[in-house]
């Protein structure tokens, strides 16, 4: 049984209880046929050939045994007109009985089919339509665990594969949060897969404080790519002495570039200055943007200022929208995570949600406020799972 856990034994495996039938049920030679479920056709693999045979579902006996997954017992082949049309034979003697045995595999799947090649009329009688069904068990035991194997391995690969993927990731997010005096910052991303389409960053240059939230359409790998490579290219844009109109533009027409036609990336990216606490941002189609002011216990909410990244060319950009913040004002970049996570009966938690969560818990760390915001969420949904990924953003300004 261990050898049956190695899909490279499989081969050899199944020359074997081809040898063991020829004994068994007194046949000149034994011919396998396999499914290849790609093309949906039948493969010959015994006896092995460098360009192996192949026929359709339906043709011949094989294809016929196959289709209607019943043994069949020919009993004179020269007067049969289905072999004379596509005769099976070995070397070394002429084909006059044929006995067609499906290989079946759970809920009667077709995996391949058995032939046995007798060189007299009426070679296999009832013991032999006998034990041929259990030689072809055999062989389904066989093929269901070589496959079981080599998905296991398959899937050992994958997994593999994710946790390098999603440790690049996570390691593009910042590691702590920056310090920047007079505010208090935090970001915080919940993935729906092992990798997400959203992302944060939030870094101190030259001064000011860059703050970015994307979200690019779809779950997993390729999304996490482009929001990733969206990261990189502003990073190293603004390190070259780029300002916030241009690099907005020619990451937008790289991406344009580079992503398929039904992809693209909602993001909103900005500088904070602490100094004069002044606030500069596009927002290609990420929104609603919330500014929680605290004199007024008042959420104000900002629309996206342009179509989302990547999907048009730009010749220009429109001035980055500004807006100051005051003392005890709460910038909250939120996705659509959070807006539309929905309940079983459809209801979103939408922006009232939001409202409430923050005016309840304006005064608090914003690490705690934005972990508020996720309880408050998951509360919301009941049993509902997480659809969309959760990305926030939050910048206070602490009191005078």
């Amino acid at each position: 049984m261990y050898r049956l856990a190695a899909p490279e034994t499989l081969p050899e495996l199944l020359r074997e209880i081809v040898e063991v039938g020829k004994v068994a049920i007194v046949a000149e030679a034994g011919v396998l046929w396999l499914l290849d479920r790609p093309s949906g056709d039948l493969v010959m693999v015994i006896p092995p050939a460098d360009e192996p045979e192949r026929i359709t579902i339906g043709s011949g006996h094989a294809g016929q045994c196959a289709d209607s997954r019943e043994v069949t017992n020919i009993h004179e082949c020269r007067e049969d007109d289905c072999f004379q049309a596509a005769p099976v034979s070995v070397g070394g003697f002429e084909t006059r009985s044929l006995l067609n045995v499906p290989i079946l595999g759970q809920e009667s799947q077709i995996l391949g089919v058995m032939q046995w090649l007798g060189e007299y009329p009426g070679q296999f009688d009832q013991h032999d339509t006998w034990i041929a069904p259990a030689l072809a068990a055999e062989a389904a035991i066989a093929i269901q665990h070589s496959e079981m194997t080599s998905e296991l391995l398959a899937s050992a690969i994958l997994n593999q594969e994710v946790a390098v993927a999603r440790e690049i990731q996570i390691s593009t997010l910042p590691d702590s949060m920056p310090d920047v005096g007079g505010y208090d910052v935090h970001g915080q991303f919940l993935p729906t897969d092992h990798t997400g389409g959203d992302l944060y960053d939030l870094v101190v240059l030259d001064g000011r404080l860059f703050i970015l939230l994307g979200d690019a359409t779809g779950h997993g790998f390729g999304p996490a790519l482009s929001a990733t490579q969206m990261q990189a290219m502003l990073r190293v844009a603004f390190r070259l002495g780029a300002d916030l109109d241009s690099a907005y533009m020619h990451v937008n027409n790289q991406l344009n570039e580079d992503l398929p036609d039904d992809r693209f990336i909602t993001a909103f990216m900005g500088f904070l200055d602490p100094a004069i606490h002044e606030l500069e941002f596009h927002s290609g189609g990420q929104g609603p943007i919330l500014v929680y002011r605290a004199a007024s216990d008042e959420c104000e909410w900002f629309k996206p200022t342009s179509f989302p990244v990547g999907i048009m060319e730009l010749d220009g950009t429109a001035p980055a929208m500004r807006l100051e913040l005051e003392p005890g004002d709460i910038l909250a970049v939120i996705s659509d995570g959070i807006y539309e996570f929905g309940r079983a009966d459809g209801a979103q938690f939408g922006e009232d949600g939001v409202k409430e969560i923050m005016r309840q818990g304006h005064t608090l760390a914003m690490s705690q406020l934005s972990q508020n915001l996720v309880d408050a969420v998951f509360e919301f949904g009941g049993d509902a799972p997480q659809a969309d990924d959760i990305t926030l953003v939050l910048v206070r300004r602490l009191p005078d």
